[in-house]
């Protein structure tokens, strides 16, 4: 696809009002940056925790997931109205940076950060884990390893390839799922399940507590749209598209989550209850066994483990580079992870950064999968939480905004949606995370009352200007 000149040329005016210059290589259209977030989404994430879900919701695992979007619908909405009025590559960090101020945009930078530091980690233990239950004579360190250098240097060739690569990774994923709902389909023709509305309501089954019980799982599955919007100095449209494409993926993610679990389900006798272990762990993969066949267990299985798992892991990677990109070239991280390769234009330095410490967290934590998930989990939540307060701060009490629902109303629900999953979490994530954010208010602090005080006073004073 060719660039399209005058939306490259806007975006690129839009990027020097803020006061940066175009650094990195904008090159993706608006159906990459779609790609780019269901990559990161995956579209595959209820498989491995449909049995956890089906047994905690009573059966009603659609209603789940349509209740986790309509609490995520608050923070899409809040991040497409930032990534319009604020097109930076920074994303939470420079929303609220800009539509609050430096100090708690700080704050926000170092909560997300926590998050795309843990989380391409993350992301390389479980595909070891799925690897070593396939080779067990290689140990799980060494396939840590391997994806986690396979996916730096996919990312280290620049943005295209990436975004190449994305593409093939989700039309895998696509064939896969299209593959079971055809078979879904053919067995329902055949008689061996019905349709039916027990897998959204069954008002035998049905409480407040399941409905707002699956808000933390919202959290976990749908956490991606900051990802999207660190794409703003990248994508051809630069804001305007980054904040369509945060809609678009929201409304498909939310469809392909619903329909594979409600094909799911349907086959699932009425009153099942799960056996804890791999009965719960496995039960997507063996009802796809039974409704397609043997093969087909075996084919879903292996695109879950390591397609899904590896292409997030490229897409985590690349931005959580452009997350300390960002920060660095404010000053807020060591410069020298601001310096972008002159020939693909991509920030390298933020790349190798973040790919030795996915080698060292991912080694160190193979035996802490539950822990780095909660802790992933905090951060994303903790920078919502203050993404949602900028957007009220910004554009309703500063501007006096009229969109009473859009400026007022959603940010404040967004705060108490992600407040209750905070609250769910892992006590001792909890205890990291706020440690965590202790050492960023030192840091922040440090900063502010440094030799280097006035020129943050000047940047503030920067910042206010851009905002307004």
């Amino acid at each position: 696809m060719s660039k399209d000149p005058a939306r490259v040329e806007g975006a690129e005016h839009e990027l020097e009002e803020f006061g940066y210059a175009q650094e990195l290589k904008r090159s993706m259209s608006l159906t990459d940056v779609v790609v780019y977030g269901l990559i990161y989404m995956v579209p595959l994430a209820t498989l491995p925790v449909f049995g956890i879900i089906y047994n905690f919701s009573g059966g009603m695992p659609a209603l789940v997931y349509l209740v986790a979007a309509i609490a995520m619908f608050f923070s899409a909405l809040s991040y497409k109205e930032m990534a319009k009025k604020f097109p930076i590559a920074g994303s939470v960090y420079s929303y609220v940076r800009i539509g609050l101020n430096r100090f708690v945009g700080f704050l926000a930078g170092w909560a997300i950060l926590l998050d795309y530091l843990l989380l391409p980690a993350l992301l390389s233990v479980f595909a070891a884990a799925a690897m070593v239950a396939v080779v067990p004579a290689i140990p799980a360190w060494v396939w840590i390893v391997v994806f986690v250098v396979l996916a730096a240097a996919i990312n280290l060739r620049g943005i295209g390839l990436t975004a190449g690569m994305n593409r093939v990774f989700l039309a895998i994923q696509l064939i896969v799922l299209l593959i079971f709902v055809v078979g879904a389909l053919i067995a329902v023709a055949q008689g061996k399940a019905a349709f039916t509305l027990d897998p959204i309501f069954q008002s035998a089954q049905f409480s407040w507590a399941i409905v707002f019980g699956a808000i933390p799982i919202a959290a976990l599955s749908f956490i991606g749209f900051d990802a999207i919007s660190t794409l703003n100095e990248e994508a051809k449209g630069g804001g305007a598209a980054v904040s369509k494409a945060t809609m678009i993926v929201l409304f498909a993610i939310t469809i392909i989550f619903v329909v594979q679990v409600y094909l799911a389900a349907i086959f699932v006798p009425t009153g099942t209850i799960f056996a804890a272990g791999d009965a719960t762990n496995n039960a997507f993969y063996n009802i796809a066994g039974d409704v397609v066949g043997p093969w087909f267990k075996v084919v879903i299985t292996l695109t879950s483990a390591l397609v899904a798992i590896f292409a997030n892991s490229i897409a985590s990677q690349a931005t959580s580079s452009r997350l300390v990109f960002s920060m660095a070239r404010d000053g807020q991280l060591p410069r020298v992870f601001s310096r972008v390769s002159a020939k693909r234009q991509i920030p390298r330095n933020a790349m190798f950064l973040i790919a030795g410490l996915s080698l060292v967290i991912g080694i160190v934590g193979t035996s802490e999968q539950e822990l780095l998930t909660t802790l992933v989990t905090f951060g994303a939540l903790t920078a919502y939480i203050l993404l949602h307060v900028a957007v009220s701060a910004h554009f309703g009490v500063k501007l006096r905004s009229r969109r009473l629902f859009v400026h007022w109303i959603s940010p404040v629900l967004g705060i108490l949606v992600l407040g209750y999953a905070l609250r769910s979490a892992n006590a001792n994530a909890k205890v990291l995370g706020v440690a965590w954010l202790l050492i960023g208010v030192g840091i922040a602090l440090y900063f502010r009352f440094s030799k280097k005080g006035a020129m943050q006073a000047e940047s503030e004073r920067h910042d206010h200007e851009r905002a307004v």
